[in-house]
This record gives structure tokens, sequence and C-alpha cells, in this order.
């Protein structure tokens, strides 16, 4: 286990977490993946990026607006839109992608069973341009996962590829979220993946700070941060 001693929080702790393996087993990585989900209710992850989302559908209606959420994982908040999307009668079109296999079989089985219109397909986000057919281009807690380089890469890959919106959700580095998701990963998952992985993603990710100095450097240069519980940031961007 990761140790608050241990991580040093005042700087970037990027250790390999153990859902970024390619040859992690498919049984852990599907209880990861529940484990996550559960998770990423808990701490409304879909709520945090929903109002801008909904805006531009208002804004663009009856026009349909296209979402894509890359590095989905396991397609929870993707799913979950889709669901706001329904309940407020918005004309909005969600798909994921993610480079495992694994997870989007698991998300594709997950949206069918809750009766959710989200799609699902295999896409490596770091392995060249991005589909360009969508409106909002959006990743939650996956520039963590990223060196500095290749996140500022990624946000110029978004920023080709949308129409009119980015939006990133990840974590604040630091000791509050640190503690929150050591607790939490123990309460709300067994997963021993989900256990390690937790505190590691605090360790690794950017401050606000940093985060907006990411937003500079791929030339989004009138990007936005805004702070959310439980320790997160959501950094938006808009072509217009």
């Amino acid at each position: 286990m990761i140790s608050l001693k241990k991580t040093a929080l005042s700087v970037r702790s990027r250790t390999p977490e153990i859902m970024d393996r390619p040859d992690l087993d498919a049984d852990l990585h599907v209880e990861a993946l529940r484990g996550l989900g559960r998770i990423n209710v808990l701490s409304r992850s879909d709520a945090i990026v929903w109002p801008a989302i909904a805006r531009l559908a208002r804004e663009r209606s009856p026009e349909p607006i296209r979402v894509l959420d890359i590095a989905c994982g396991g397609g929870d908040v993707a799913t979950r839109l889709s669901k706001r999307a329904a309940r407020a009668r918005l004309n909005i079109q969600v798909e994921g992608c993610d480079i495992s296999p694994v997870a989007i079989e698991f998300a594709s089985r997950s949206a069918e069973s809750n009766r959710s219109d989200a799609r699902f397909f295999v896409l490596d986000a770091l392995g060249g341009p991005l589909p360009e057919a969508y409106d909002v281009v959006m990743c939650s807690l996956f520039l963590h996962h990223l060196d500095e380089d290749e996140a500022v890469a990624l946000l110029r890959r978004m920023a080709t590829a949308t129409r009119r919106l980015i939006l990133v959700n990840d974590l604040i580095r630091g000791g509050l979220g640190y503690t929150l998701a050591l607790l939490g990963c123990r309460i709300l998952s067994r997963s021993k993946v989900v256990r390690f992985d937790g505190p590691a993603s605090v360790a690794a990710a950017f401050t606000v700070a940093e985060a907006k100095n990411l937003a500079d450097r791929a030339g989004l240069d009138r990007a936005t941060l805004t702070r959310h519980w439980p320790q997160r940031f959501l950094l938006a961007w808009s072509r217009e």
C-alpha cells in the first residue's frame, strides 16, 4: 500500500497503476471496473461535466450534439450522461472509447442493462488523431495517468478534434484527496486493483495550477478551471 509519508504530495509521484497493465487478468479488470463505477457514482463524476454539456445542447437545440468520452474505462460516466440526457429530453448522443477491449465489452453490457443509449468502441486515445465528428470531447480521471508532455499532446489533439467544447474532469493532488481515496477505495471496493490505484492516482494527479499550465502549453489560452467536490477540477475550453 502506498503511504502518505512515502508520497511527496507537494510534487507528482507517478507509480505505475495496475489498471494500466495490458496483461491484467480480465476478471480482476472487471472487478476493478465495478468498484470504480461505484466510486464515480458517489463522487458524481457525471454531474461535474453535465451542466456544460446540457447548456450546449440547449443552445444548439433541436440540432443533436455528439459527446465522446475518451479513455472511458467501464463507461459509467458516459452511461449516466446518456441517462441524464434522456430524462432532460435533450438531443445528446454519447459515445465512449478506450484502449481496452475488456473495458469496452463491460461498458457495452452495462449500458444495455441500464437501458442507456451510450455506445462504445475500442480506440487508443494516445496513438494518433481523435475522431472529429463530436461537439464535445471529454475525459474523466485520465489526465493523471500521463506525463506532462503526453498530457499536453492529448489536450492539443482534443482541441483539434472537437467541434465546440473540451471537458477534462480529474483529481486534485493533495492530502485531503489522498485520504479520501485511501478510505473510499477500501470502503467501496474489495478490488486490490482499486485499493492500490486509487491513492496512486491522487499522488500522480496535477494541482489546479499545474493543470492550467498544461492547458496554456497546449495553446488553450481561454481554458477555465473550476474546483468540484470531492477534490476534483474541471478544465473547460470552448472553440467559440
